[in-house]
This record gives C-alpha cells, sequence and structure tokens, in this order.
C-alpha cells in the first residue's frame, strides 16, 4: 500500500508540474508575447541579482506602442483599468521571458506594486491590480500568488492607465 500511494504521489506531483507549465498555459490562453521594447529613459527593464529578477514599472503597451491611458474614475471604468492591468502583465512576461530564457525557471512571483492613475476619489485600485494578479495566477498556479500593493496616483508616465513592477523568484 506505502509503494502505491508513493506511485499516486509522484503521478500527482508530475502531473501537477505539467499542468503548471507556464510556456504552455501562455499558449493556452492565446497569449502571444511581443518582442521586448526598449527602456524609454535612463535605466533598465530588469536586474538580476542571485536569484532574484527585479523588473522595472511597465505600462499597458498596445501593439502599435502606444498605451492605454486615462484616470480610472474619470475616463477608463473599472473593468477596463483590470484589462489595462492584465495587458501590462503580458509586457512584464514578455521581460521576465527575456530576462530569463525561460518562463518554467520561476519559482515564484513573490512582490507586485501596482499603480493606478486615478482620481482623487477613486477607491478601486485593488480591484483594476486584479487585473495583473489573476492572470500571473492563471499562468503561474501558486508560484503566481504573491504579496502586492495597489496604490492610486495623481498621474503616470504619458497618462497611463497604470503602471504595475514585480520581484520574482527563480529556481536555484
Amino acid at each position: 500500500m506505502k509503494h502505491f500511494l508513493c506511485l499516486i504521489g509522484l503521478f500527482c506531483t508530475v502531473q501537477g508540474l505539467m499542468a503548471q507549465n507556464p510556456e504552455n498555459k501562455i499558449r493556452e490562453l492565446g497569449i502571444s508575447l511581443p518582442a521586448p521594447s526598449a527602456p524609454v529613459a535612463n535605466y533598465v527593464k530588469y536586474v538580476k541579482t542571485g536569484n532574484l529578477v527585479f523588473l522595472s514599472g511597465h505600462g499597458p503597451a498596445k501593439a502599435d506602442g502606444s498605451y492605454i491611458t486615462g484616470k480610472l474614475g474619470r475616463d477608463l471604468t473599472i473593468e477596463e483599468g483590470y484589462a489595462a492591468a492584465r495587458q501590462t502583465g503580458i509586457g512584464l512576461l514578455t521581460t521576465l521571458k527575456a530576462a530569463v530564457g525561460d518562463l518554467n525557471k520561476v519559482k515564484r512571483i513573490v512582490k507586485v506594486l501596482g499603480m493606478v492613475n486615478c482620481t482623487e476619489s477613486f477607491a478601486d485600485q485593488p480591484k483594476v491590480i486584479n487585473g495583473f494578479s489573476d492572470l500571473m495566477v492563471a499562468i503561474f498556479g501558486e508560484k503566481g500568488k504573491h504579496a502586492r500593493s495597489a496604490v492610486g496616483m495623481n498621474a503616470l508616465p504619458m497618462n497611463m492607465a497604470v503602471e504595475i513592477e514585480m520581484i520574482v523568484e527563480l529556481e536555484d
């Protein structure tokens, strides 16, 4: 019986690892990662130190290179902000893949800072940044769950709707 349970456990572990393959999950979700863009100022898109990758703030870039813009609570709905945060997540995944080569090297999405361009009275920043967080969990499973801050900003560069940065731990 003990050996049978070990085999079941091994099968479940292998099955779980296969189900959590982020490269496959991205394809299953119909997401194509665009080519990484260059920084727009004097900084780098990521820094690797030890087994951590720090990704600079990214905005919701569209295919043509422009951004989803506007203030939540005035120009954009929560749903539009959610979509902008999700789009920002795709851009961050593009940069992360360029940094590490294979998203299967991700041990954990550790920390996320989500900034929402919003009016003074807008108070649903977490609902907006859920667009990013939900995407990370869909792609990485438990490894995608992260510590997070979701804050409102008076303004963001180029009037972007959101800006998100993250810290990722890699497998040893």
